[in-house]
């Protein structure tokens, strides 16, 4: 969540159950180094205190639109200018019926009126009350106004009915808000990302695969998203959450991602290819599972398709081809030989035998090769800001296309 830092960002929490979970947000908001100002409603208060939000956030809770302390500022227009973004949670029928239909009743309303910029509305309430017809069209009213709304979930609800109107997650909310303050440089773009290792077969329960943890390719998915662009992840087998609005395309062996990453890179902006694929694959796989005192101590192999070899050679004028290679040693020389071959206009060399930017670390460190000879070396961060460097290169490479 580094797209957060520095940002401020509006929270206006009204009248809801649910308000006690969004102070979890807040304090993420706040570890995140966003500038956080709570806002809430009148009926909000009387699920949550301000003093809870004001200790999480670190800052003075508003709520009165001419609170006798406020002296002569008007804080409805001050906090409307300041934001970059808002973030109504949980948005109660009452709120979600004043924002559709421009009221300027109280301070969170009026916020919303006067500010411009982007709205984030996560309603949550009763399941009928959210399937009336006034509701759905208070929503679709303000989804006419620009306003992005991230719909509730199904569930038990604290009335304990169940139904659709339980408060969206954190894991789905913050993608979508981080997107509304992240520039849109790769708006309009498809990006195609493989990830993950494969996995090649020799019996049912066996399979020669690698280390790869998919961590630093579902980040590039991820903050790719973020800056707007359509996003394509291919994936070998991994335990790792799908980004927010990503298309996922799961496959195991070299072949099969072979296949998926040719059919979508066919009209694909930028391929970064993040994947380990392997080199080689058993030539006779068995259909049942061998018993140890009957496997061949030897055992034969034939080449998988190289993937990147063939993205260069089929690659289209103003397309992007993006590698990446795992070395030991000799990184310079060994990208460069990669970077030729494979009529590639970036390769990432990152040294996988060191402890802090291996396989399987939650951090990063690339040395950064381009096709015209320039180089640079990223610093050791985590691998969601490598991400964000490495799409900084790309977006600047997309524009003298």
């Amino acid at each position: 969540m580094d797209t957060f830092a520095g940002k401020n960002i509006v929270v206006g929490v009204s009248g809801s159950i649910a308000a006690f979970k969004v102070a979890g947000w807040v304090s993420a908001l706040a570890k995140a180094e966003a500038n956080v100002t709570v806002i809430m409603t009148a009926a909000a208060r009387r699920f949550v205190t301000p003093l809870t939000f004001a200790a999480l956030s670190g800052n003075r809770v508003h709520g009165d639109m001419f609170a006798p302390d406020a002296g002569e500022e008007m804080q409805h227009i001050r906090l409307a200018r300041e934001a970059d973004a808002i973030l109504v949670a949980p948005a109660s029928a009452q709120t979600l019926a004043r924002l559709a239909h421009g009221q300027a009743d109280d301070l969170l309303a009026t916020v919303v009126l006067a500010s411009r910029a982007p709205v984030l509305v996560c309603p949550a309430m009763n399941s009928q009350m959210y399937a009336h017809a006034a509701t759905r069209a208070n929503l679709a009213t303000l989804r006419g106004y620009g306003y992005h709304v991230l719909e509730p979930t199904s569930g038990t609800l604290a009335c304990g009915e169940e139904g659709q109107g339980r408060l969206a997650e954190w894991e789905a909310v913050w993608p979508r808000l981080a997107r509304l303050v992240t520039p849109q440089d790769l708006a309009g773009k498809k990006i195609v990302v493989t990830a993950g290792p494969t996995r090649e077969a020799i019996d049912p329960a066996r399979f020669l695969g690698n280390r790869s943890s998919g961590k630093m390719g579902y980040a590039l998915a991820q903050a790719a998203m973020l800056r707007g662009a359509e996003v394509v992840l291919i994936s070998g087998p991994t335990a790792l959450q799908v980004p927010t609005d990503v298309r996922l395309i799961r496959v195991i062996s070299a072949l099969e991602m072979y296949e998926a990453v040719l059919a979508e890179a066919a009209d694909a902006d930028v391929v970064i290819k993040a994947a380990a694929v392997a080199d080689y694959r058993p030539v006779e796989v068995f259909a049942d599972k061998v018993k140890k005192d009957q496997i061949d101590l030897s055992m034969q192999l034939c080449a998988n398709p190289d993937i990147l070899l063939e993205l260069g050679r089929r690659k289209r004028p103003g397309q992007i081809l993006v590698g990446f290679a795992a070395e030991t040693r000799d990184l310079e020389a060994a990208g460069r030989k990669k970077l030729a071959a494979k009529n590639l206009d970036l390769i990432a060399v990152n040294n996988v035998k060191a402890d802090n930017t291996g396989f399987e670390t939650d951090t990063n460190q690339l040395l950064l090769l381009r096709a015209d000879g320039g180089s640079e070396t990223l610093p050791l961060a985590s691998k969601s800001k490598i991400a964000a460097m490495l799409l900084d290169r790309v977006a600047a490479l997309a524009l003298v296309r």
